[in-house]
């Protein structure tokens, strides 16, 4: 995929998915500025963790997508635009709504007219499973209803339709990226798969929420190609599009083979803490990606055991960046 000589800005690129998304289009040749939040510690995420010659390259800029003024800036002269920037957490949205609305929804609108006012060339937009919520059917297509079961996942659908809406009143060339779930190298303890690896690593237990949710699991270097295809396919303008293996695996499953491929031997039992409220439990996710293969050429690669084998590498070579006694939010 070549990037040479594209200027590329990506928000939310000191995070899970961008610091990858980052890695990835420097190795292809864009030139990259980094959006990250700002911090008095001048922390760069996850970028932090980069290579030095990797990291020579990038134009980090610090700031937040809910200041209109910094993204005006951010975005003069830039090709691309992927938006990544976002409040995730499910469980801190039940605490905190109005924050979520602040980041997800206004902080979107700030990018898409930042975008329109500076005409940027393209712009992808990143959504979430999440917005389908509990499965009416499976696989889901990108026809399947939004379900706001969650302060996050409505914060999500909102800006999705902001998104949708600048290029129906506007022609802003965007194209939404719905991801189903990522995991691999850099990911937090707020994602399930980090949590199970640094638990079995470290505690005497595995405390889970519930074991029945289905999930369809995409190795992170597959989500990046997904983004990085859409960006360079006229065909995609307009369009959501879904990133996802089109496999389902119960979260109890998923810990088991966890277990199994690390050969520890450690007792799975659920933390009420963890669960969800009963309605707002999103029961099945499982992905059709045949949309993704038509019009971007895009398929996974990496199958979940190999992906899982890189990530038990990643977690147990930082273990020491886990708390796994507490709930990580």
């Amino acid at each position: 995929m070549n990037f040479k000589g594209k200027k590329v800005l990506v928000t939310g690129a000191g995070g899970f998915i961008g610091s990858h998304l980052v890695e990835e289009l420097i190795g292809n040749g864009a030139e990259v500025s980094a959006l990250i939040h700002y911090n008095s510690r001048n922390h760069w995420g996850n970028l932090e963790q980069l290579s030095p010659q990797i990291k020579k390259e990038i134009n980090v800029l610090a700031g937040n997508v809910e200041d209109p003024y910094m993204l005006n800036k951010a975005t003069k002269g830039q090709n691309i635009v992927f938006h990544l920037a976002a409040l995730i957490a499910i469980p801190y949205s039940y605490d905190a709504p109005l924050s979520y609305v602040r980041t997800n929804i206004e902080g979107t609108t700030n990018v898409m007219q930042a975008c329109l006012s500076n005409n940027v060339e393209r712009v992808i937009h990143t959504s979430t499973s999440e917005a389908y919520g509990t499965a009416i059917y499976t696989p889901i297509d990108e026809l399947h209803p939004l379900q706001a079961q969650s302060p996050y996942s409505a914060s999500k659908i909102s800006a999705d339709k902001i998104a949708e809406s600048y290029y129906l009143s506007f022609n802003l060339p965007v194209s939404t990226i719905r991801p189903f779930n990522t995991y691999g190298p850099r990911q937090s303890a707020r994602a399930v798969i980090p949590t199970i690896i640094s638990q079995a690593i470290k505690q005497p237990e595995i405390k889970l929420g519930d074991l029945t949710p289905v999930r369809d699991l995409t190795y992170v270097k597959d989500t990046v190609r997904g983004f990085m295809k859409i960006a360079l396919s006229d065909e995609s303008i307009g369009k959501v599009i879904n990133v996802g293996n089109g496999k389902g695996i119960s979260i109890g499953d998923l810990a088991n083979l966890i277990i199994k491929l690390m050969g520890v031997n450690k007792s799975i039992v659920t933390d009420s803490e963890r669960l969800r409220p009963e309605k707002s439990e999103v029961l099945k996710l499982i992905c059709d990606n045949s949309k993704a293969k038509i019009l971007i050429g895009w398929e996974p690669q990496y199958s979940i055991e190999r992906g899982l084998k890189e990530t038990i590498e990643y977690v147990t070579s930082k273990i020491d960046d886990y708390k796994t006694d507490i709930f990580n939010k």
